[in-house]
C-alpha cells in the first residue's frame, strides 16, 4: 500500500524532510516496471543512516541492475513512530512511500551488537512478524509462494501470494557472529555486498518468475557463496552450529569485493547529517594485526584503490554534490601510501573553492607536515589519534606497532602546524593490563603536554575517550574476558589521575554498555529470545543515550527471564582472564573449569579466511608481547586469508608528491550583487531555513558560480536570504542576494542557478542591484500572506455552527476599525512587553470562503528584521479576540516580501 506521507508530516513532526525521499540523487524507478523490489534499511535515524557509505553504495549498485528497484527506509524518530502506531499506518520506504511489507526483500545493516532492537522496532512498525518462523506460518494449511503477478505458469495457479518479504541482514556484526540474531532473519549476507547482493537479486528474480516456494528459494540462496540461511542449521549440544540438511555448505564463505569509489557519489540530503560530506573509500581491509580489532581481521586482505580513481571520484563528486568537505575512508588511512599525493593533488585542484578534507582516526606515526598541510587551512578540521594503550609494553601485547617516539613526533607535528586540540582514543581492560598501564595513560598525556609547550603558545588540549575493551569474535582475544568491576575500578583510578591535569576533557564509556556488548556479541542462538524480550521491555539503541538506566534494566530483565543470568554474571565477573593463567592451563584438561581454546565457538561455521589455529598462535605471541609485522609491507604473517577465495593484498605504490600550492584564500572581491525572487513550494516547504541555506551553498558550487566569500577564520559564501521562512510555510516571493567576484550575464546566471535548484524552488525574477546598496534583508518592510483559518473542531461534530461569509467579513471589518489590539510578547530574555498588533497590520481582506468552517484571508503586515513583525499567528490572535471563537491556522503561504526602496515596494512576482 502507498502511505499518505503528507498526512503524517504535520508541524509536530521534527525534521520532516528526513522522510521525503526527494534528495538530490534519489532514484525513483517505476514500481510496475521491475521484477524484484528491494528496500535497504539502516536501523538508525535518517541523519545516521544517510551518512553510511556502505548503505549508499549498495543502494546505487542495486538500482543499476536491470529489472530491479531499490528503495530506502530508516528508523523513524519517536514522534513519527508514535503517530504511525496511533494511526495504524505501516512504516514506509522513502522514495516509493510504500509499506515495507510490499517489497520482495528487506535488508538491514547490522553493524553494532545492540542494534538488533532497532531492527525489531522497524519490523513491528511495518507490521511484519519478527521471526522467520512466524513469517512462514502465515496460514497453517497454505504454502507461501514467490509468484510473479503476471506469470501464467500452471505452477503458479494454485499458489498463495507472498505475504511478507524475505528479511536479511548484512554488516560487520552480522558477518562476525549472526547467531544471536538467527531467529529474526531469513538469511545473512556475509562480508562485502557489492557483488553478493546483485547475485542474490538474480536468484530472487529467477525464483519469482518460476514461482518457487519460500523454502525452495532460500535453498537456492544458500548455494550462493556468502549467503547463510540460519533455518538450515542447528546449534548442537557442544555449542557448534551444524547443517540440518545435506544440501547446504558446512561452512559459509565471507565475500570479498574491491572498493568502488565511483559509487561514492550518491545522495545529497537536504537535512544536515552526521557526516555531511562526500566520502570516498581509498583502501579496504587492514593488515596491521591489532589483536583487539575485529574489522582489521574481518576485512582482510588489504586492497588499495588506484590514486587516479580516487582523485577522479573526489573531483567529480565535489562538482556533482556541491559539498564543501570530503573525507577519505579506510580502517587506516595512513596505510594508504598514496594518501599524501592524492590529498595534495585534490587540495591543489580545489584550492579556490574553500574545500576541506577530513580523515577518520589515523596512524599518529605517519602524521607529518604533508598530511598537516592537506588537513589544514582556513577550515582546519579536528585531529584524532588512537594510541590505544598508555605504555609501550601493552601496545606490544596488542600489536599496535607504535612507539613512544612515534607518538610524540606525530602529536608534536600537529601542535607545530597549528593544532591546539587533539583527540586521543585509549582502551582499558586490554589483556595483560596492569594498574601501571592504566596510570600510564595519564602519564602519557602529561608527557605530551610537557613536550608540546612553548612561550606564547596555547597549552595543548586533549579530548580523550576511554573505552572499555570488549573481546570480539575472529580476533586473537576472542577467548578473553574482563570483569565489569575491574572496568569501574580502573575508571576511578584514571579519574583521580586526570584531576591534576589541566586542558583535558575526558569521556568514559559506561561499563554496563560494554558488558552488554560483550554478552550479546559473543553469544549463541539462545540470545534471540533475550533480544526480542529486551525490545518488548523498551530497549533500543537510542535508549542507551537518552535513558541508559531504562535500557539496561530492560536488558537485564530479559536476561533474567530467559534463565541466562548466570551467563551474564560470568561476563560481569570476568569469565576468563587468559593473562591470569599459565600457558599450560589454557589447554583442555579435566581440572580446568574455564573454556578451552579447542572448544567450539558459535561462529566457527563462518569461513572468514582467518585460520583459527593462527588466532591461537597469535594469542600465544601476545602472552610474550611479541609483535607481528604488517604483511602489506613486510613478510607474510600466514593468517590464512590470501587465497583464491579471498584474494591477496593489493598495495599501490605512492605517486610523486605534488608541490603544495598553498591554502585557500577567500576571494572577497564584490563585483556584482544579483537579487533573486524565488518560491518554495510543495515538499520543499518541509526543509528548514538552515537546511535551505546549506542547499544554496551546494547549488552555487554545483553551478560553478563565482561567489564571493566572507573573511575571517570560517569564510562562507555571501548568499544572503532576506528573511527566514518558517518550516511548513510555502512561498511565492522569497528574496535572496548573491554576491559575485565577477560580473555575469543575468540570463546565464539564472540558467545555471535554475539547473541546480529543485523544481519546487522556482525562480521568478533576477536583477542586478548596486553592490553598495543595502542587502535585501536590511530593506525588508512588509510581507503579504495568504492564510487559511478554520474553527477548531469540537468533540461533538453536530455542535459546529456553520459560518457565513458575512460573519467572517464582520470580524475582518472589526479588526480594520480597531485602533488597538494588544498582544503580550515574551522576549528571549524572558521579559514581557505589550505590543499593538493593529499598528502592524496594513490590510486584511477575505480571499475565498473554503467551507462552512474555514476561509482564506490575505493580509499585508510589518516584516522588518528588527523584530517588528506581524506573523500569521498574530492575525489569528486578533481574529479570536473579535470573534470569541477558538480558531486554528490550517495553511500559510507567503505571497511576497516588500522592500523599502521605491522601485521594489510594490513589486509582486507571480
Amino acid at each position: 500500500m502507498t502511505v499518505a506521507v503528507e498526512a503524517l508530516l504535520t508541524p509536530d513532526i521534527l525534521k520532516p524532510a528526513r522522510y521525503l525521499g526527494n534528495e538530490l540523487g534519489a532514484i525513483h524507478k517505476p514500481w510496475d516496471a521491475v521484477t524484484v523490489r528491494w528496500v535497504l534499511t539502516y536501523p538508525e535515524i535518517y541523519e545516521v543512516g544517510a551518512s553510511n557509505l556502505g548503505h549508499m553504495i549498495l543502494y546505487s549498485i542495486l538500482n543499476a541492475q536491470p529489472r530491479q528497484l531499490c528503495d530506502r527506509a530508516y528508523l523513524p524518530a519517536s514522534d513519527l513512530a508514535i503517530k504511525l502506531r496511533s494511526s495504524q499506518t505501516p512504516l514506509f520506504a522513502v522514495e516509493s512511500r510504500r509499506s515495507l511489507a510490499d517489497f520482495d526483500i528487506l535488508g538491514f545493516s547490522l553493524s553494532y551488537e545492540l542494534g538488533a532492537t532497532n531492527i525489531l522496532e522497524m519490523l513491528a512498525l511495518a507490521g511484519i512478524p519478527l521471526t522467520w518462523k512466524a513469517r512462514q506460518q502465515v496460514k497453517a494449511d497454505e504454502q507461501q509462494v514467490w509468484q510473479n503477478p503476471d506469470a501464467t505458469s500452471v505452477h503458479n495457479t494454485q499458489a498463495a501470494p507472498v505475504t511478507y518479504p524475505l528479511i536479511f541482514a548484512g554488516g560487520q556484526t552480522a558477518t562476525s557472529n549472526p547467531e544471536p540474531y538467527a531467529d529474526f532473519f531469513d538469511f545473512i549476507a556475509l562480508g562485502d555486498g557489492e557483488e553478493l547482493l546483485p547475485e542474490i537479486g538474480l536468484v530472487l528474480e529467477e525464483g519469482k518468475v518460476a514461482g518457487l516456494s519460500r523454502e525452495a528459494l532460500l535453498l537456492d540462496l544458500a548455494q550462493v557463496p556468502g549467503v547463510y540461511v540460519p533455518q538450515f542449521y542447528d546449534m548442537t549440544p557442544d555449542g557448534s552450529v551444524q547443517p540440518n540438511r545435506s544440501d547446504v555448505p558446512t561452512r559459509i564463505l565471507r565475500r570479498v569485493a574491491d572498493p568502488m569509489p565511483a559509487y561514492s557519489i550518491g545522495l545529497v540530503p537536504y537535512v544536515e547529517t552526521v557526516h555531511d560530506r562526500l566520502t570516498v573509500e581509498i583502501r579496504r581491509g587492514c593488515t596491521r594485526g591489532c589483536r583487539f580489532c575485529q574489522p582489521g581481521m574481518l576485512t582482510r586482505p588489504a586492497r588499495d584503490v588506484e590514486p587516479a580513481a580516487v582523485v577522479e571520484a573526489i573531483e567529480q563528486g565535489m562538482r556533482a554534490t556541491g559539498y564543501n568537505e570530503f573525507s577519505l575512508l579506510s580502517l587506516s588511512c595512513s596505510d594508504y601510501l598514496a594518501l599524501p599525493a592524492v590529498g595534495m593533488e585534490i587540495k591543489n585542484r580545489l584550492k579556490d573553492e574553500n574545500i576541506s578534507l577530513s580523515l577518520p582516526s589515523q596512524r599518529v606515526d605517519r602524521f607529518d607536515e604533508t598530511i598537516a598541510n592537506i588537513l589544514g587551512g582556513t577550515r582546519q578540521g579536528g585531529l584524532t589519534f588512537a594510541p590505544e594503550a598508555g605504555t609501550q609494553r601493552l601496545r606490544d601485547i596488542v600489536n599496535k606497532g607504535l612507539t613512544n617516539e612515534e607518538l610524540l613526533r606525530g602529536v608534536k607535528t600537529a601542535w607545530e602546524q597549528g593544532w591546539d586540540k587533539v583527540k586521543l582514543y585509549f582502551m582499558i581492560g586490554l589483556p595483560g593490563e596492569t594498574d601501571v598501564d592504566v596510570v600510564g595513560i595519564a602519564d602519557t598525556v602529561r608527557w605530551l603536554q610537557q613536550e608540546c609547550n612553548a612561550k606564547g603558545r596555547k597549552r595543548l588540549h586533549f579530548n580523550i575517550t576511554i573505552s572499555n575493551f570488549t573481546p570480539k569474535p575472529h580476533t586473537p582475544f576472542q577467548w578473553h574476558s574482563v570483569a565489569t568491576a575491574e572496568f569501574a575500578r580502573k575508571q576511578r583510578l584514571l579519574r583521580e589521575e586526570f584531576r591534576h591535569i589541566r586542558g583535558l576533557k575526558v569521556n568514559f564509556t559506561d561499563v554496563r554498555l560494554s558488558a552488554m556488548e560483550d554478552f550479546v556479541g559473543r553469544g549463541d542462538r539462545r540470545l534471540s529470545s533475550v533480544i526480542q524480550r529486551a525490545w518488548e521491555l523498551g530497549a533500543g539503541m537510542d535508549a542507551w543515550w537518552e535513558s541508559l538506566d531504562r535500557a539496561y534494566a530492560a536488558w537485564t530483565q530479559a536476561i533474567a527471564e530467559s534463565g541466562l543470568d548466570w551467563k551474564y554474571r560470568q561476563v560481569e565477573s570476568g569469565e576468563w582472564n587468559i593473562f591470569g593463567t599459565t600457558e599450560a592451563s589454557i589447554q583442555p584438561s579435566a581440572s580446568n573449569p574455564h573454556p578451552s581454546l579447542e572448544a567450539p565457538l558459535p561462529w566457527d561455521h563462518l569461513d572468514t579466511g582467518i585460520d583459527k589455529q593462527w588466532l591461537k598462535e597469535d594469542l600465544q605471541r601476545a602472552l610474550q608481547a611479541a609483535i607481528v609485522p604488517d604483511c602489506s609491507f613486510d613478510g607474510c604473517s600466514h593468517c590464512g586469508v590470501c587465497s583464491t577465495d579471498f584474494g591477496h593484498n593489493v598495495v599501490v605504490a605512492p605517486p610523486a608528491l605534488p608541490s603544495f600550492a598553498g591554502h585557500f584564500v577567500p576571494n572577497q572581491q564584490r563585483a556584482q550583487r544579483v537579487r533573486v525572487w524565488l518560491g518554495k513550494h510543495g515538499e520543499m516547504a518541509l526543509v528548514s531555513h538552515l537546511d535551505l541555506v546549506r542547499l544554496f551553498d551546494r547549488v552555487v558550487r554545483r553551478a560553478a558560480l563565482p561567489i564571493t566569500f566572507t573573511g575571517g577564520f570560517h569564510p562562507g559564501p555571501r548568499i544572503i536570504p532576506a528573511s527566514a521562512l518558517p518550516l511548513g510555510v510555502t512561498s511565492a516571493g522569497e528574496i535572496v542576494d548573491f554576491e559575485l567576484t565577477e560580473v555575469m550575464d543575468l540570463a546565464v546566471f539564472r540558467s545555471k542557478l535554475e539547473a541546480q535548484l529543485p523544481a519546487e524552488i522556482p525562480i521568478y525574477h533576477v536583477e542586478t542591484v548596486p553592490i553598495s546598496s543595502p542587502a535585501a534583508t536590511q530593506l525588508l518592510e512588509k510581507a503579504e500572506y495568504l492564510i487559511t483559518v478554520g474553527i477548531v473542531q469540537p468533540d461533538a461534530p453536530a455542535a459546529i455552527q456553520p459560518l457565513t461569509l458575512s460573519t467572517w467579513q464582520e470580524w475582518v471589518d472589526t479588526i480594520q476599525a480597531s485602533d488597538a489590539l494588544w498582544f503580550q510578547h515574551t522576549t528571549k530574555g524572558g521579559k514581557t512587553q505589550d505590543i499593538n498588533l493593529r499598528d502592524r497590520l496594513f490590510d486584511l481582506r477575505i480571499e475565498a470562503l473554503v467551507s462552512d468552517t474555514s476561509i482564506v484571508l490575505r493580509y499585508l503586515g510589518s516584516h522588518r528584521n528588527d523584530g517588528t513583525l506581524l506573523r500569521p499567528d498574530h492575525v489569528l490572535y486578533m481574529l479570536e479576540q473579535v470573534s470569541q471563537q477558538e480558531l486554528q491556522l490550517l495553511q500559510i503561504h507567503r505571497e511576497r516580501l516588500l522592500l523599502a526602496t521605491p522601485e521594489h515596494s510594490e513589486l509582486q512576482l507571480t
